[in-house]
């Protein structure tokens, strides 16, 4: 069996990925990290063998490789998770959702990773659209379950699926629960040899940061916030750049630390700025007042 024309090293690579997998991990017990380099490549292509054990510890169905590129189907099925991810950085719920009903019969969509997205966001507008935090949580729980085998180390997609769990709850106001997932989010994402997409750092740090300060616990919301900082600055990532000034300079101001904290306020509205979003420029300012007129 030929898998030449089936744009196969392009469907594995963007699968691995998918599912938070370096290299190395793919091909332990099943290959050399060099053979996985080179199927990506389509140097060359793995025996049958070979094939049935990689869809297996990718989660797939073995014709996955087959069903999506011999219809041509695969990049548009990439093309709708992405364009799910830019309505999600934009808060476009309800566009998200117009997708999903669209999508959710189609078979394209009945393959385990790309079922899993869709529910996943599913969970999500759930919330943000309907209120339900207990349908959400409750298609966030089954999206995790597709996948993630009980005691088992998770993937980076897994995590992804319980720091939206954590956002939620932090949301709804269920503030210890969201710490406890924040938490092992973050511990989670610790024990990955590698860690793809930089911003789950910072998607879980700045939701740790924001829950612990509707605690009150200002000081350890300040640690998570400061390392959120720094590891934009580390990664040269301006993502949540501002809020986590703004969310550091809010600690500063509850601890009686009120210059400090303006600079921080003061630096958030310049990254706002820079970042031409002039509305949470706006909305900074009007809290760093009300803030500050009562210190």
């Amino acid at each position: 069996m030929s898998l030449v024309g089936y744009n196969f090293g392009k469907i594995l690579r963007s699968t691995r990925v998918f599912k938070g997998l370096t290299e190395t991990q793919l091909a332990e017990g099943i290959c050399t990290e060099e053979d996985i380099i080179q199927f990506e490549k389509e140097e060359k292509y793995p025996t049958i063998d070979q094939l049935s054990k990689m869809a297996s510890k990718l989660e797939v169905e073995f014709n996955h490789f087959f069903d999506i590129a011999s219809t041509d189907t695969y990049n548009y099925a990439i093309g709708v998770t992405e364009l799910i991810k830019k309505y999600k950085r934009e808060r476009d719920y309800a566009a998200i959702n117009e997708i999903i009903q669209k999508e959710q019969d189609n078979p394209l969509f009945k393959h385990t990773s790309f079922n899993q997205f869709l529910v996943w966001h599913q969970g999500i507008c759930s919330y943000y659209l309907e209120g339900d935090r207990q349908k959400s949580i409750d298609l966030l729980s089954k999206a995790l379950d597709m996948t993630h085998k009980e005691e088992a180390a998770m993937t980076e997609r897994e995590i992804e699926i319980l720091t939206s769990m954590a956002i939620i709850e932090k949301d709804s106001g269920n503030l210890d629960k969201a710490v406890e997932l924040f938490h092992e989010a973050l511990n989670q994402l610790t024990e990955l040899p590698q860690v793809q997409d930089s911003k789950i750092w910072l998607r879980i740090l700045y939701g740790l940061a924001q829950a612990l300060s509707k605690l009150e616990r200002y000081e350890e919301s300040l640690i998570y916030s400061s390392k959120g900082i720094d590891n934009c600055i580390y990664e040269e990532n301006m993502y949540l750049f501002g809020e986590l000034y703004y969310q550091t300079g809010m600690n500063y101001i509850k601890l009686g630390k009120e210059n400090k904290g303006k600079e921080y306020l003061e630096k958030a509205v310049t990254i706002f700025k820079l970042q031409k979003n002039d509305k949470f420029a706006s909305l900074v300012r009007d809290e760093m007042e009300k803030l500050l007129k009562y210190c």
